[in-house]
Order: C-alpha cells, then structure tokens, then sequence
C-alpha cells in the first residue's frame, strides 16, 4: 500500500459554529474552504486546507452519530487521521492480509463512497487507538500539482 500524504485530520465538536469562532482565527480563515454534509455519516464539517492538507471540524448531525459518540466517551477532540491512499480497495485488501481490521458501515461495506472516491476507517485496536482513515482523493487540492 502507497501513502501519498496525510489527507486530513478530524477534529469532533460539540457545536460547529462555536469551533469556527474559536478555530478561524487561528487559520487565518474567515470561512470553510469546504462546508458540507455528510447524510450517511450524520455529520456537518467545515473542512480548511492547509497547504494540500484537510483540516476539518465535525459536528454531529445526530445523537446516535460516531461523532456524537465520540464526544461522549472522550470529549471533544482529534478523532480522525486521514491518509490519502492510491486505492482505497486494494489497501483494505492489503491491510486485512496483514491482520488489521475495520470498521464497516450499517450496511457491512467496507469502502463507503465519498464524492468521487472512497474511503475506509481502519479499527482504531489496530492501530494505538487512532481511527485512521484512508480515503483515495483523485482531485487537486489548492496549491497541489496537477494529478
């Protein structure tokens, strides 16, 4: 399996426009680079780039979200490394032969599409407790070569 970068990294808020106000400043930001909704995954994100990397806060879009479980066993916080993978797919396959696990959706899949990609969460057991994502961007980021 090839790592290109680190994608983004995910941070779980109780209150999206809270997080902004403290977050933005910080930045430099005066707004989300990319706001959006997540249905399937119950979540509202405001995403920042920093350079080619995500920044993302995550606000639940319900009580029984994984962002919403996640505040309530740690609180608030880092919740997520993503790695940008060349195929999602074929690094499940990869890491599974190597013993590591994952976690499907309500549905059972393991890659959940996203856009014009896909994703899949590693088990964070696997992994010193870390809920690493690896998600197979293809599109260009701002300040990113063409690809």
């Amino acid at each position: 399996m090839k790592v290109n970068r680190i994608d983004h990294i995910c941070i779980a808020v109780k209150d999206l426009d809270t997080a902004r106000k403290v977050w933005e400043p910080i930045l430099g930001k005066s707004a989300p680079d990319d706001p959006y909704v997540d249905e399937p995954e119950k979540i509202r994100v405001a995403r920042y780039w920093l350079g080619s990397i995500g920044f993302e806060l995550m606000e639940s879009t319900s009580p029984d979200g994984d962002v919403a479980k996640f505040i309530e066993k740690h609180g608030e916080g880092v919740m997520i490394i993503g790695l940008n993978v060349d195929n999602t797919r074929k690094s499940i396959d990869e890491l599974k032969g190597k013993g590591y696990s994952f976690i499907p959706n309500k549905e059972g899949k393991l890659a959940r599409p996203f856009r014009d990609c896909e994703f899949t969460f590693v088990h964070p057991k696997t992994v010193n407790n870390v809920l690493l994502e690896l998600i197979d961007y293809k599109w260009n980021r701002p300040g990113e070569p063409k690809r």
